[in-house]
């Protein structure tokens, strides 16, 4: 007599309120990290998204899976906002243009420096989301280049060290404040990496390894 084995369990799907949940908490994590910084105290995060802490703490366990989720997210976003620039929009400079627009929304100025004072900048995931988005962006002025819209003594480096500083306030600005100025100084930016280049730049060609080293 054989004995029935009882079939294995599927995994079971996260329920779909819970998922809100959880995007809700990542959704008012960003806001507030970019409003007070990365030392914002979680129950405040928490109202924000109209959850409970018990339901915060259960989605993240601490603040560093929560800040790590967070910037992931972002950089997730902005992978897709270069996804569709590439996809969507047939004039070279014009993509890699609402590119540059596109990740300056995300806020990337005031998120990306709570990398090395609140996670593993070496974790996984982060890691992940990292060379996606810059494989996208290489491509995205590989492309303008070799149309002979971008200037050639650019690099991928330079384009992204530009769009956090000028995406950033000026100190004693609010950040939420500054808005109406950001994509007017990065259109005026924009303007400066056409070709044929109209000057000579200072230093060398600027890498995002050289950025992780300085």
């Amino acid at each position: 007599m054989q004995t029935a084995h009882p079939a294995p369990r599927k995994a079971s799907r996260p329920r779909a309120d819970a998922l809100r949940n959880r995007e809700r908490i990542v959704t008012a994590a960003r806001e507030m990290f970019v409003e007070f910084g990365p030392e914002v105290p979680l129950d405040e995060i928490a109202r924000r998204a109209g959850v409970g802490n018990a339901t915060l703490y259960r989605n993240f366990p601490d603040r560093d899976a929560l800040a790590r989720e967070v910037v992931c997210s972002v950089i997730d976003r902005t992978a897709e906002a270069a996804e569709q620039a590439l996809t969507e929009t047939g004039d070279a400079f014009e993509a890699l243009s609402r590119f540059v627009h596109a990740a300056a929304d995300e806020r990337i100025s005031a998120l990306c420096p709570m990398v090395p004072s609140t996670f593993d900048q070496h974790h996984p995931d982060l890691v992940a989301a990292r060379e996606r988005v810059e494989e996208l962006v290489a491509v995205l002025m590989e492309r303008a280049r070799a149309a002979g819209q971008l200037r050639p003594d650019v690099g991928v480096g330079d384009l992204m060290v530009a769009v956090a500083q000028l995406s950033r306030p000026p100190a004693g600005a609010a950040c939420l404040h500054v808005d109406r100025f950001v994509h007017r100084h990065l259109q005026l930016f924009l303007d400066g990496l056409r070709a044929p280049a109209r000057s000579d730049l200072p230093g060398a060609t600027t890498t995002l390894e050289d950025l992780r080293q300085a």
